[in-house]
């Protein structure tokens, strides 16, 4: 499975992956994960929000009842040169569980699904996680028909030029009301496994987090002739506001970056007009990141009046804390052994946002380097192989009872 997704969205020169919501690399691992689903006779889907679903024991999610369904996969896009675990290895491992519990002879009690949620990043659109928060209706049809990519393309029009009816987006609450668990595997995007020596680990919580724009309004002119003290020069309080996200996030324990930035006009002998940056803030509480974002929103308004800009902030998204359900953990928790550690995780997944609805729980694989979101990013064939192990004893405690 990953040799044959290995080439796909692979970028040639730097090695990362560029696999965005709705483009023909999107499609290519769709197609990949049909083939799989039906290499194996599940019953293949996609629902309403463009998410893939692959059925044992179901036809679709109308044969299943109330709560019975045991769900587990994650998503298949990417960031911008992304690598080729986060996302990637939960779907790779959660058809290979499959196959292990077939090799074990095991029996299913509850209809198995495995599942791709589209759109997890938000690498195309700017909005993390689109496919499941259509389904859960924490993202309505309105605000979905506003976003734009780079180009301007709507996601309306990505996902109809795809062959996806945009029209038929929204919330989902009787297929989440099929499911009894959502368990999701995903490579860890840190070290505490590493530190430990633990090759799975289970989560405990993921820290609310959000994306703020930040907009510099300034005065295009001639960088060769504009003196220094007629200038309104939106990125030096941009470059301060950057300074003043790290100085914020140290003092309170938290991580604070600007990622992401667009200049206009974008000439080299042109002093910009307009600075726009994208700020992730994340933290272990909601107090905490409410602290760290006023520090770094009253710097940026500082730093802007000192150097006669304009500034607008706006928040594109955010996602509180989510505390996974203890029942499910700690039946995670039984069936892999108490040894098994817990830990928390700043990144957001199609789990959290799924936690409100259903019942959902996590299993990290270790990541020797800790090193995410880059060409970089790694996990040992052996911990893959242990990470399968311990999805497939999961859904054998959970369908096969």
């Amino acid at each position: 499975m990953w040799a044959e997704l290995r080439p796909i969205g692979r970028d040639g020169g730097t090695r990362g992956y560029r696999r965005y919501a709705w483009t023909g690399a999107d499609q290519d691992c769709r197609a990949w994960f049909r083939a799989q689903a039906e290499a194996r006779g599940l019953a293949y889907e996609v629902d309403r929000n463009g998410n893939q679903w692959a059925w044992l024991g179901a036809a679709t999610y109308e044969d299943v009842a109330a709560g019975e369904a045991v769900v587990t996969g994650s998503h298949l896009d990417s960031v911008p040169d992304g690598g080729a675990f986060d996302g990637p290895l939960g779907v790779v491992s959660a058809f290979a569980a499959l196959d292990e519990l077939r090799g074990r002879g095991a029996e299913f009690t509850r209809p198995l699904a495995i599942t791709n949620f589209g759109d997890e990043e938000g690498a195309r659109f700017g909005l993390a996680c689109v496919g499941s928060r259509l389904t859960a209706g924490q993202l309505t049809k309105e605000k979905a028909y506003e976003l734009r990519d780079a180009d301007g393309i709507t996601l309306p029009q990505a996902m109809e030029a795809a062959g996806h009816d945009p029209d038929a987006i929204g919330a989902d609450p009787e297929r989440l009301a099929r499911i009894g668990a959502f368990v999701e595997l995903h490579v860890e995007q840190g070290r505490a496994l590493d530190l430990s020596g633990d090759r799975v680990g289970i989560a405990s919580a993921i820290w609310p987090h959000g994306r703020w724009r930040y907009d510099f309004h300034g005065e295009a002119n001639h960088a060769g002739t504009t003196r220094l003290v007629d200038r309104r020069d939106p990125m030096l309080a941009y470059a301060e506001t950057v300074l003043a996200a790290r100085r914020e996030a140290e003092l309170a324990g938290a991580v604070a970056t600007f990622g992401k930035i667009s200049v206009e006009p974008n000439g080299v002998n042109a002093i910009p007009s307009l600075v726009r940056g994208w700020l992730d803030a994340r933290a272990a509480d909601e107090a905490t990141l409410d602290q760290v974002v006023d520090g770094i929103r009253k710097a940026a308004g500082e730093h802007a009046d000192r150097h006669g800009i304009d500034l607008g902030v706006t928040r594109e998204s955010f996602t509180p804390v989510v505390e996974f359900q203890h029942a499910l953990r700690d039946e995670l928790a039984r069936i892999l052994g108490e040894r098994t550690p817990v830990l928390g995780t700043g990144a957001g997944h199609d789990a959290g946002i799924l936690s409100a609805s259903v019942p959902t729980a996590m299993l990290f694989v270790r990541n020797p380097t800790g090193v995410s979101h880059s060409p970089a990013e790694y996990a040992a064939e052996d911990d893959c192989a242990a990470g399968v192990l311990a999805l497939a004893d999961v859904l054998e405690g959970l369908a096969c009872r």
